[in-house]
């Protein structure tokens, strides 16, 4: 499935289109930043950006409730936002694809990015959500492949959460 000429965004995009997504919410976010260019440009697909990722759990039932498959895109401190809202797709059986590129990683210059990026996969898998980490860009269309059949087969909350190693470490000065 995946083509070695794309980057790793461009096999996620890959995945949303061949499962129907139809509605992506996000959080302005760098690495994120050339998939939600991608879906943007999408015919098929209406981004709906957010100011806070606890808004996006709401948009997505919403979405599912009306006939149509929707993505959350997020950075891991975005995860702390949206505890209580996850009890929602858990009690409402809705499913729930997330993306979500980690912090506080490999490289990681900012400390207060630390403590949410470590505790992500434990937060999510304590709220009921299953976890694919990614820690190579080869094998994100197959990882997010896998997460999409299980959230919107099974219906799930899934998360498949982007290493820094994938997204690249930030700093300061660049």
């Amino acid at each position: 499935m995946r083509n070695t000429d794309n980057h790793w965004s461009d096999d996620i995009f890959a995945v949303l289109r061949d499962h129907g997504v139809a509605q992506v919410a996000y959080v302005p976010d760098a690495g994120h930043s050339r998939l939600i260019d991608r879906c943007i440009a999408s015919n098929e697909i209406t981004t709906v950006p957010l100011t806070t990722e606890e808004e996006g759990m709401a948009l997505l039932g919403g979405a599912w409730l009306g006939g149509q498959r929707g993505a959350m895109l997020m950075q891991s401190s975005g995860v702390g936002n949206c505890i209580n809202m996850l009890a929602f797709t858990r009690t409402c059986r809705f499913p729930l694809l997330m993306l979500v590129t980690m912090r506080g990683q490999w490289g990681e210059f900012n400390p207060w990015q630390v403590p949410m990026g470590q505790a992500t996969p434990d937060v999510l898998e304590l709220s009921g959500v299953i976890t694919f980490p990614v820690d190579e860009p080869s094998r994100m269309g197959e990882t997010v492949e896998a997460a999409a059949r299980m959230a919107f087969e099974g219906p799930a909350a899934v998360a498949v959460l982007i290493s820094q190693r994938v997204i690249g470490a930030k700093s300061f000065g660049k």
